[in-house]
């Protein structure tokens, strides 16, 4: 944002805003009265000219202002934001005023109403926030609305952030998955993500390169083209929009770009998105949106913002907790089940390593049983480990305050296969071949002392 530009009908109403106290970024104006003292308020500067398109150009307006318009007269209202909108035909413009409704307001494609004596500064820099948020949406309405079909791309194997943050955008943008697809290079694998998606009802296609030729529009959500490769495919360097919260890399081109590094989660921004938009948001989104934020935040406990916390709040009192019940404990297979009995009767915790080896299963089970070890007693690292096809396959979990657990698995799977993730979870994947030949037979007593002891080793090496 550049700067706040607001117009006061009126000595006392600028008088009241000078008591409020300004903002950063704001400059001052008013338009005195007839009938009233032409003694300027503090901090203020007399529109010149009144309220024309002419007198609004001189203060100069840029790309990234927006304007507030202070009055509870509707004549005043309507001619104040039909000046701004000849000077600068999308400029947001929030009104402020006690008496005017929502259906008072002049056709204007991004405009705000709020109340002006109820509210106290935050709460003004809240809605120049949502009133910014706005503008965004407006923004990317107008960018893909004469599309035939807009391609939401996710990253490969998607998280709920990005499928609630897909979602989201889908619907700003009033559109179904017919003309507005979930898409991504690779398929959905965790179990509590199947869930996700099979709980919405919703779909992630899984594209390949030439098939993005298909799109005329395309957006990247919860992603950036960096995390295709060195050299990812060429649609992707040349893009209508990138919204996301990793830090941002460079490398490619497009229209709209929104990268927040300092929130927590994608489905923050467009829980801002929505929520400045004014859509409905229904149980079903509001429930994929707090699942993003939950999970990508480890419940509002990593790498959190105040916008993580004000947007989950808002989501949390219209969420549905019987369809987050079904995102969260995904259902296990009762071969699963077996497996699991039969690693917890000689399970141990042992230099805070809960080691629970499961035989071969499907590769879903391992992450849910890697969550579930992490709840015994004493239990600093829990490592779920099956056979699946011809490799070993092994999920990590940690408490958190202990070593980054994708450090941790590099370590572990370093010349025997691959492996990685993020500070609190992980996955490793060592082909059974390469394991046999370093280690001899492949049995569960073999698996437990091997995993055992590498752990040990990469957590206290990389302390």
């Amino acid at each position: 944002m550049e700067r706040r530009i607001i117009v006061c009908d009126g000595a006392e109403l600028a008088r009241l805003w000078s008591r409020i106290g300004a903002g950063e970024n704001e400059e001052l104006t008013w338009v005195p009265r007839d009938n009233e003292s032409r003694v300027r308020p503090p901090g203020f500067r007399a529109l010149q000219g009144g309220l024309t398109a002419e007198a609004i150009g001189k203060l100069n307006p840029r790309e990234g202002d927006v304007f507030g318009i202070v009055s509870e007269e509707i004549g005043f209202v309507r001619t104040a934001v039909g000046a701004v909108g000849e000077t600068m035909p999308i400029a947001p413009v929030l009104v402020l005023s006690d008496k005017l409704d929502s259906g008072d307001l002049p056709i204007h494609p991004c405009l705000r109403l709020g109340r002006l004596r109820s509210l106290i500064r935050d709460d003004f820099d809240d809605e120049f926030d949502h009133l910014e948020n706005l503008h965004r949406v407006v923004e990317l309405r107008g960018l893909l609305a004469t599309r035939e079909k807009v391609g939401i791309l996710l990253q490969p194997d998607p998280d709920p952030d990005g499928i609630a943050s897909g979602i989201a955008l889908r619907a700003l943008l009033g559109r179904k998955s017919p003309t507005a697809p979930l898409i991504s290079f690779g398929a959905v694998k965790r179990p509590e993500n199947r869930a996700m998606i099979a709980a919405l009802g919703i779909e992630v296609r899984i594209v390949t390169p030439p098939e993005l030729e298909e799109f005329d529009g395309l957006a990247l959500v919860d992603v950036q083209p960096a995390v295709f490769g060195e050299s990812p495919p060429a649609r992707v360097l040349s893009v209508d929009a990138v919204i996301d919260h990793h830090p941002e890399r460079g490398g490619y081109d497009t229209v709209i770009g929104d990268i927040r590094t300092s929130y927590g989660a994608t489905s923050t921004i467009l829980t801002e998105y929505v929520r400045a938009a004014s859509i409905e948001v229904r149980p079903r989104l509001a429930t994929a949106l707090l699942y993003g934020i939950k999970s990508d935040t480890q419940l509002l406990g990593r790498e959190t913002s105040r916008y993580d916390i004000r947007a989950f709040a808002f989501l949390h009192a219209l969420h549905s907790p019987a369809l987050l019940r079904r995102i969260e404990r995904p259902a296990l297979p009762v071969d699963g089940l077996r497996a699991l009995g039969r690693a917890l009767a000689s399970t141990r915790v042992q230099d805070g390593i809960h080691m629970l080896v499961l035989g071969r299963v499907r590769e879903d089970v391992i992450p849910q049983v890697a969550d579930l070890g992490l709840q015994a007693e004493n239990t600093e690292w829990s490592v779920a480990a099956g056979i699946v096809g011809s490799d070993l396959v092994f999920s990590v979990r940690n408490v958190g305050y202990v070593r980054a657990a994708g450090e941790v698995v590099r370590a572990v799977v370093e010349g025997l296969g691959v492996g990685g993730g993020h500070r609190s979870m992980a996955k490793g994947i060592i082909p059974l071949r390469a394991f046999r030949e370093l280690y001899g037979k492949i049995d569960r007593h073999s698996i437990h002392r091997a995993l055992h002891d590498a752990f040990v080793r990469a957590i206290n090496e990389t302390r």
